[in-house]
């Protein structure tokens, strides 16, 4: 078993944990009607985009996602939020640098070890997240619930959906596609850009993803026989029928988003699998992107 396979498996484990720890860091996250950018790199971009809709989704406050490398300076922010499974990303500690003394920030990390220790003012470790593998899956679950574990969104029926989405085979000839297409609304778009990105970086697949409401605006005329459309979250009316109509296959996101994000990691390594690709080593990744100057 591959070092991403055991770590997926582990979800379950690691919500729960992060859930009931999601109290003792309330000092260290944001508060209600604080005005807050959550930033990160890659996946972690992605989980911020998540967890952006849903606070201010939950009426906590105005809350921005920004990749960190994009963060506009130009606006005031009472907190920024990092997220960074390394602690080492160039991008997220030069951000960080230049916020200090002049913004509140916190960082979530899986690595206390790191130089994210001292270039945040307040620091989460979810340390029994980290992972061996350069493709992320625990940790960046781990932090999306910890942070929907603060906001009161959490329950134990989500953790009770990635288990079945551990257990429950994936649908047949899913693995054989070609092509596929992510689809999320509100929080969930961030869920459907990372499940493209993990079936890029996994098993090198052609993969787009999109607010689903857009998906009629043009992308839908890349979906025909041998491609999959998959909805992280409650459907638009009608856009099941529409995307069938084409030929293509669509997967009803039944489970909660974040369990249905577990069913995608399991697809990519199933990919990766079938075209003999190593999911462990991704081509041109690494776990951490440091930037020399």
């Amino acid at each position: 078993m591959t070092h991403v396979e055991n770590e997926l498996n582990s979800q379950p484990e690691c919500w729960t944990r992060a859930a009931e720890q999601a109290p003792g860091h309330r000092e260290a996250l944001p508060r209600a009607g604080e005005r807050v950018a959550v930033v990160g790199c890659g996946t972690s971009y992605f989980m911020a985009q998540a967890v952006a809709a849903l606070r201010e989704g939950a009426g906590q406050g105005e809350t921005d996602a920004f990749a960190a490398s994009e963060f506009p300076h130009g606006r005031s922010y009472d907190r920024v939020v990092a997220l960074t499974r390394s602690g080492t990303t160039t991008e997220v500690l030069e951000l960080l640098g230049e916020l200090a003394g002049r913004t509140r920030t916190t960082a979530v990390t899986a690595d206390p070890d790191t130089p994210v220790v001292d270039a945040a003012d307040d620091l989460v470790v979810l340390d029994y997240a980290d992972e061996r593998s350069v493709v992320q899956t625990r940790f960046a679950t781990t932090a999306l619930t910890l942070l929907r574990a603060h906001l009161g969104l959490h329950t134990d029926a989500v953790v009770a959906d990635a288990r079945t989405a551990l257990a429950t085979p994936l649908p047949e000839g899913l693995v054989e596609c070609r092509q596929f297409t992510f689809l999320g609304r509100g929080w969930t778009v961030g869920l459907a850009n990372e499940a493209g990105l993990k079936m890029r970086e996994a098993s090198l697949s052609w993969t787009e993803a999109y607010p689903a409401m857009e998906y009629r605006h043009g992308p839908i005329s890349v979906t025909c026989e041998g491609t999959a459309t998959w909805m992280l979250g409650t459907a638009p009316d009608g856009l099941a029928a529409q995307v069938r109509a084409t030929g293509g296959m669509w997967i009803e996101g039944g489970l909660d988003p974040l369990a249905e994000l577990v069913r995608v990691q399991r697809l990519a390594v199933a990919v990766a699998a079938a075209r003999g690709l190593d999911p462990d080593r991704p081509r041109h990744l690494t776990r951490s992107v440091i930037l020399t100057p």
